[in-house]
């Protein structure tokens, strides 16, 4: 008789064997979404997984949900990387889902329109945030494949437009599981490291599954937070993903990318050139427009009045002069004359001069005597003259003035 085991025993037995087998730990599984449930407080996917015969249950909990770029709806097909297993608890047979993929350009064209209208909606489409390509880079970013046909393409045409540009690689893969952490971890270095002015990247062209890793919502924010302009160059001119909407630029192809960052040298030296020539020509031109016209300045009579009019004015200048020199001479003379007659005339007016001729003042109490009218006989008296001073007694007046004499007292000298 066989062993008797309990339910619990014989669900652990069972998850032990399906979570030992190496096939079932990782397993890419096809099929039709029914079911489903979005369980909005846990974040968790609930739902089946169906074709035309079976359904198996499947579960996506939170932190693998929230990196697929997509709604996921019953009805569309998708594949899956899972692991098998069982839910102990309730003995049910599911597979746990790591990532989710639409299967089928119906349900990959739905996942793209669905995160493509999500993230236009928040804005990281705008075009007024979009960024300016410098004109002349210093150093062009690259994140690519160093192995692929894009690094390739654009080393090609670096050479033949910019010879001197400086490239900086951050080699990613551009398909697989980890690509999509790859290319923002790329981008991110780039940007942080203030080296690159603008940032390329670039994938070759390939199948809609394979340029699927850029359609990842990860790149786009991570290009949208990105301080240096980014050019998005994946697959050919038909192929969109939705890192070609967040870049600040779209290039139909990783050739087409080079072209738009690397400036043409050999284009612009013969710009140069040939605007060194014209300014060359100008410069001729105008040169002999001006000899034309210093000609025509030398040959007219307003030069020639110019150059005599210097002339005019020294000698009308020095007849200035001389007149001015003649009329402070006259008025020289005239004032010296007129100093003359008033040295004279105080000369004359000069009571010492009267006094040297033999005159005298009489002075009675200090004040000059003009008349004998108010002297009393006695009165002290002095006569100033020229060299001496008489101390006199009045005694009397006669009349006749000078005609009379006086009786001398005294004579101090």
């Amino acid at each position: 008789m066989a062993n008797v085991i309990g339910v619990s025993a014989l669900n652990r037995y069972v998850k032990t064997l399906l979570e030992r087998d190496p096939v079932l730990a990782d397993v890419a599984l096809r099929g039709e979404i029914s079911n489903f449930t979005h369980h909005f407080k846990t974040g968790h996917y609930y739902f089946s997984l169906k074709d035309e015969k079976c359904a198996v249950k499947a579960v996506m909990f939170r932190s693998d949900a929230q990196r697929v770029p997509f709604v996921p709806e019953n009805g569309m097909r998708v594949i899956v990387r899972c692991r098998v297993s069982l839910f102990e608890r309730d003995g049910a047979f599911q597979v746990y889902v790591q990532d989710m993929f639409p299967d089928g350009v119906g349900a990959m064209q739905l996942a793209f329109d669905q995160l493509k209208a999500r993230l236009e909606k928040e804005g990281l489409f705008d075009a007024a945030r979009k960024k300016m390509l410098p004109q002349t880079p210093r150093c062009v970013g690259l994140v690519t494949s160093k192995t692929g046909a894009a690094l390739q393409d654009i080393l090609q045409v670096t050479a033949r437009r910019c010879p001197m540009a400086h490239l900086l690689l951050c080699p990613v893969n551009v398909q697989g599981r980890q690509a999509a952490a790859d290319v923002v971890r790329a981008i991110r270095t780039l940007d942080e490291s203030g080296r690159a002015d603008v940032i390329i990247v670039a994938r070759g062209g390939g199948s809609r599954e394979d340029l699927w890793v850029f359609n990842d919502e990860a790149i786009a924010r991570c290009v949208y937070a990105c301080r240096t302009p980014v050019v998005s160059a994946i697959g050919h001119e038909i192929d969109f993903t939705i890192l070609d909407f967040a870049a600040d630029v779209r290039a139909p192809t990783p050739s087409a990318a080079a072209e738009l960052v690397m400036p043409d040298m050999a284009a612009r030296l013969w710009q140069a050139r040939r605007t060194f020539a014209s300014i060359g020509r100008l410069a001729r031109e105008r040169c002999a427009r001006c000899e034309e016209r210093l000609g025509a300045l030398r040959a007219s009579p307003a030069l020639e009045n110019a150059r005599r009019r210097p002339h005019r004015l020294a000698e009308n200048l020095a007849l200035q002069a001389a007149r001015a020199k003649e009329l402070s001479a006259r008025r020289m003379q005239d004032a010296q004359a007129r100093l003359a007659h008033a040295a004279q005339l105080a000369e004359s007016l000069n009571p010492y001069g009267v006094l040297a001729r033999g005159y005298g003042i009489v002075y009675s109490e200090g004040r000059a005597v003009k008349s004998a009218q108010g002297l009393r006989r006695g009165d002290a008296l002095r006569v100033l003259l020229a060299s001496q001073t008489l101390e006199c007694t009045f005694e009397r007046a006669r009349e006749g003035g000078a005609a009379g004499s006086f009786t001398e007292e005294t004579a101090d000298r």
